[in-house]
């Protein structure tokens, strides 16, 4: 009888298998099949000896080639033809998967870059390390530049978002090739964003007329009753206006709102972030907005806005894109679609509209100089105003040249 062969798989399986599990040919042959580097055994009878052998080999095919001869010369002991042996490379041993997309979100997260990018990157790891096992991939470089096509392609995201994550998957295996995990990059240098993908997003503040409407619209809310598995409530127009002025004030996103901790506020200063440099960003609130969240602390607790609900940022977000939603509904049309995010464009427009120099407009948004004054500038009118003044005034006593009217017509 021809010989069984199986994969024994022992403590360190890349594929997590039980150690002392085993597994056949035709088993790892199905989909989703995670795919590891254990060796091969066969079992059988040769010779009248029953026996269970170690063939030396990870491979099917080579292992095989062992049990083949085996056979042939119904011997336990047979001679066995050497094959050719692999190049073998000296380097690094091989990573899953799992522990280099770990390392990178590691490294990123001592970057100390800002928690909003930091789950951007969570995200796109989490969607690679999927993507991967359903193709039964346990080894980084079992990763090929056809897989990587097959993932990029099933992005169904608007052009703008689908450049920024091609730009995230690049620095992910950049960061691989760097540690000389792999051999070869697979993200291939052909794969383009798509048309649109450079296309500056619109930084479009709320008008003064537009931030008072959506004000008025919260007071048509009323009561609206919500349950969950956390509890049951109420919430209000009121609610959704401590949300918003907490957004206008500090110029802080949706998500940051959302887990806004009455540690935050010392005072009438809210902290924004520690800068990198040292020392710590604060924004000033009124006495009135000081007020209405210290009464808030006083109703729902120290987080003021994660009320009875899930302790999931995505949860908290989307719940407070819901209420804000209603209250655009309520507001009537705006010249641009009115969004949570226009609320952080509205506090530096108000800032550079009251002659806030850029680089401390650019301080408190945590972003750079050069970004405040190419996407902010031009929404504040007085800017322009004030240089034209100022050329005006640059020119006013320089030599002017004498206006002769014309006469009969062109001469």
């Amino acid at each position: 009888m021809p010989l069984n062969l199986y994969r024994r798989h022992r403590q360190e399986c890349e594929a997590a298998r039980p150690e002392e599990s085993r597994s056949g040919e035709f088993e790892e042959r199905k989909k989703g099949w995670k795919r590891c580097a254990c060796f091969i055994f066969a079992s059988g009878t040769l010779g009248g000896k029953f026996r269970r052998k170690y063939t030396g080999k990870s491979d099917w095919d080579e292992a095989r080639t062992i049990a083949a001869v085996w056979e042939e010369t119904q011997s336990w002991d047979g001679e066995v033809a050497p094959l050719p042996e692999p190049v073998v490379k000296h380097g690094p041993a091989r990573v899953t998967i799992a522990d280099a997309a770990k390392v990178f979100l590691s490294h990123r997260e001592a970057a100390e870059i800002a928690p909003a990018t930091l789950r951007k990157y969570q995200t796109f790891t989490k969607q690679l390390t999927t993507f991967t096992e359903s193709r039964g991939y346990a080894m980084l470089d079992q990763i090929t530049s056809g897989d990587i096509d097959v993932f990029y392609s099933g992005w169904r995201l608007g052009a703008r978002t689908k450049g920024k994550m091609l730009g995230t998957l690049r620095a992910f295996f950049r960061f691989c090739m760097n540690r000389k995990w792999l051999a070869e990059n697979p993200v291939s240098a052909d794969i383009k964003p798509p048309i649109g993908a450079n296309r500056r997003a619109n930084k479009a503040p709320y008008t003064d007329e537009e931030l008072q409407r959506i004000m008025e619209a919260c007071d048509k809310v009323g009561e609206v009753a919500w349950t969950s598995g956390q509890g049951s409530g109420v919430w209000t127009g009121e609610d959704v206006k401590d949300f918003i002025w907490v957004m206008v004030y500090t110029g802080l996103r949706i998500s940051d709102v959302g887990l806004f901790h009455m540690d935050r506020l010392k005072g009438n200063e809210v902290f924004l972030r520690a800068k990198k440099n040292g020392g710590d960003v604060f924004t000033y609130v009124p006495d009135w907005l000081r007020d209405r969240l210290s009464a808030r602390a006083k109703r729902f607790g120290l987080r003021l806005f994660a009320v009875g609900q899930s302790d999931r940022l995505e949860t908290i977000t989307d719940m407070w894109r819901r209420k804000i939603g209603k209250v655009f509904e309520l507001a009537g049309k705006f010249e641009e679609t009115p969004t949570p995010h226009r609320f952080r464009h509205t506090f530096a427009r108000v800032l550079l509209q009251r002659g806030v120099p850029v680089v401390d407009v650019a301080d408190l948004l945590g972003d750079d100089e050069k970004t405040v004054r190419e996407h902010y500038s031009r929404w504040v009118p007085e800017r322009q105003a004030r240089l034209t003044k100022i050329l005006m005034e640059a020119f006013d006593d320089k030599p002017k040249p004498k206006l002769v009217a014309l006469q009969g017509g062109r001469s």
